[in-house]
């Protein structure tokens, strides 16, 4: 509890938890425990003081500002300049640092923001998600087949997909991932869908026609249903598992013919034609993919790696993974989109003679109800991600 004496404190200290493994608080936000203690030895960050530990500790603790000797505005650029699209070389060239450097800060940044993204994106309630897999290309080196210098002349190339899922209504990117065309990973796509959702939430799922999605979604979303007996003697029927009664699975299947599009056609998989169209007429749609398709252009753009007729591509998943990671909390976070913007009450007047501003941008995360305003990069850089999930957590 705050002490009822003194003057009133005015550092806040809601967003920020005590580390110390100790200490009782460990973890928690906002109990009262922590004290702000001045800036040590002049440096630009705030120090910390947790009173049930007694312990100290800088408020970049834990995030990619920890021990940084470089300017945070540096940082903050280079990273934004990466989840636009630039390479790393040319964001390199851009800043005069090293390559390595800007690598090294990226490696950093998507530890936390994989944190940051496993922390806000939980118990999600969402009516309809669309999936689908993007091509991707990435050099790979075997290590001990071919030397160096050989592989400097011929590096190899591998197949890889960069699997998606999108609630078209907020145009949150719930999951990304990276892994073969398989039914494996299949399964790991979905079990990470479900894994984000609310219990008990089953929305209403749209995928291409690739047959292994059936086997992962039914994995995840069914149960087992003791058949009735047809003789009354023998054997007990055996328990079937069966999709769950409100599950709605569509597939658009479209047809090529020399890498051409002529036709496509929609299948049912799971549930009825009537309660899939019922469900996309709310939004005034029909069975379709346009808007996780539409992501895929987005993460080209934002994502060199996978960009069309590049030189900027990763030499493995890891490489490809950080830069996701980074595009995955940009995309949520910090972009606002246009299609998502709301109307102002009021019309707000801008500076010099232009017009008054008349809307409000908003963010995939803002529509999803996971925040009420846009972030910056630097304010997720700068946030320190507790260890486990929060009541109340803004």
């Amino acid at each position: 509890m705050p002490p009822p004496h003194r003057r009133p404190r005015t550092v806040g200290t809601s967003r920020h938890f005590c580390p110390h493994a100790g200490c009782a608080y460990r973890g928690w936000l906002g109990l009262g425990n922590l004290r702000a203690n001045g800036h040590p030895s002049g440096g630009p960050w705030r120090q910390f003081h947790c009173t049930a530990c007694e312990g100290y500790f800088l408020e970049t603790h834990g995030t990619l500002f920890h021990g940084k000797q470089a300017a945070v505005e540096l940082i903050v650029r280079v990273l934004a300049c990466l989840a636009e699209g630039l390479g790393i070389r040319a964001t390199a060239r851009g800043f005069e640092v090293d390559p390595n450097t800007v690598l090294r800060w990226l490696v950093e940044a998507a530890e936390q923001l994989r944190a940051f993204s496993a922390y806000f994106l939980c118990d999600l309630h969402v009516e309809q998600l669309q999936l689908d897999a993007l091509y991707a290309v990435l050099r790979d080196l075997k290590a001990g087949e071919i030397s160096d210098d050989e592989a400097m002349k011929r590096l190899e190339r591998s197949r890889h997909w960069v699997w998606t899922a999108l609630d078209p209504t907020s145009k949150l990117l719930v999951v990304v991932d990276v892994g073969t065309r398989t039914l494996a990973m299949a399964q790991r796509v979905v079990h990470q869908v479900t894994q984000g959702l609310t219990p008990g939430c089953v929305p209403l799922l749209l995928t291409d026609g690739f047959k292994e999605y059936r086997t992962a979604i039914l994995t995840h979303f069914g149960h087992w249903m003791q058949p009735e007996r047809r003789q009354d003697k023998g054997p007990r029927p055996k328990p079937r598992w069966m999709p769950l009664p409100q599950l709605l699975y569509a597939q658009v299947v479209k047809s090529y013919r020399r890498r051409r599009l002529v036709g496509v056609t929609h299948r049912v998989v799971f549930g009825t034609q009537l309660a899939i169209e019922q469900v996309l007429a709310a939004c005034g749609w029909t069975i379709n993919t346009a808007f996780v398709e539409r992501l895929n252009l987005d993460i080209r753009q934002g994502v060199a790696a996978i960009g069309r007729r590049v030189n900027t591509r990763c030499q493995g998943e890891a490489g490809l993974q950080d830069q996701l990671a980074l595009f995955q909390v940009y995309h949520n976070f910090v972009l606002p989109h246009a299609s998502l913007r709301q109307p102002l009450l009021m019309p707000e007047p801008t500076n010099g003679t232009g017009s008054a501003k008349r809307w409000q941008p908003w963010t995939p995360a803002m529509a999803a109800g996971l925040t009420d305003h846009v972030w910056t990069l630097q304010e997720v850089l700068r946030y320190r991600v507790p260890p486990w999930s929060q009541p109340h957590a803004v």
